[in-house]
């Protein structure tokens, strides 16, 4: 009787942790988004203003670009990375990163020629994250939705989108996934900004294959994987448009970088609800 009772609990939980992971994504994310595109005619030029999460393998950035660049190998993707190694939203200087002759003013073409960009707005967006826990903390959390406000308010002024970048939760701690959703889906309801659900497609992608490493050994940071999950996920929220099939696929064998890429576009599409 003992086994027969241990059996059925047995089968019943794992029967429960199949739908939990089979419909992550919707529960992952209470509050609702209102905005689903960046509200710009076209996102040609992007500022990303960060931290470490940004900069790991090679610079998120960089990713994204190649992806646009692949997609559309007649685009001239512009992406300008400023991270600040632990920082949190409010560590910048938002207001600097517009001023003239400043960030943005030249670029590097073919044959490390330099062009000298036209005066005026460097920008059509700008991606910002908070630091990895700091949209939760407990002290941390109204600095957070303070400086999301202000930052927008910044970006907004100087002619450009802001763009809110959700981060992962820790390896160890996966409960921040729900967490760090709602909070960055509040946070962009309230500065009519878009929403990168990075950290949902990472929860999508540990519960359809968990053998993949999308964490460093400190169990925060991203592996290649991640910042390549993240890149795809920013690239389909921000050009509507999936990645899948995307030759770009950083050096990542075929079938996983299709994984990944898959992964992104249904987790946008689950978010944003599209």
């Amino acid at each position: 009787m003992r086994r027969a009772c241990s059996f059925v609990t047995t089968a019943a939980s794992v029967l429960s942790l199949a739908f939990l992971l089979a419909s992550s994504t919707a529960l992952l994310a209470q509050t609702k988004l209102k905005r689903t595109d960046v509200g710009a005619d076209s996102v040609r030029s992007i500022l990303w203003v960060g931290n470490s999460f940004f900069y790991y393998n090679n610079s998120m950035h960089n990713h994204f670009g190649n992806l646009v660049q692949a997609a559309d190998p007649q685009s001239r993707p512009r992406g300008v990375s400023v991270t600040i190694s632990g920082s949190g939203m409010d560590w910048h200087d938002m207001e600097s990163y517009f001023r003239p002759n400043g960030i943005g003013r030249y670029s590097f073409a073919a044959g490390n020629q330099i062009v000298f960009n036209k005066p005026g707005r460097q920008f059509d967006a700008v991606v910002m994250m908070d630091c990895s826990q700091c949209p939760i903390h407990p002290q941390l959390k109204p600095v957070f939705h303070e400086y999301a406000k202000k930052q927008s308010e910044i970006v907004v002024k100087n002619g450009a989108r802001p763009i809110l970048f959700m981060s992962w939760a820790y390896k160890d701690k996966p409960e921040m996934t729900a967490q760090l959703a709602e909070q960055y889906t509040i946070a962009g309801n309230d500065n009519n900004a878009l929403v990168i659900p990075a950290g949902l497609a990472f929860a999508k992608v540990i519960a359809m294959r968990p053998d993949l490493e999308l964490y460093q050994p400190d169990k925060r940071h991203p592996t290649l994987l991640g910042t390549y999950l993240a890149a795809c996920t920013a690239y389909a929220a921000i050009h509507g448009k999936s990645p899948v099939g995307n030759t770009y696929t950083a050096g990542i064998d075929a079938g996983t970088a299709k994984l990944l890429q898959t992964a992104a576009w249904e987790t946008v599409r689950e978010y944003l609800g599209d």
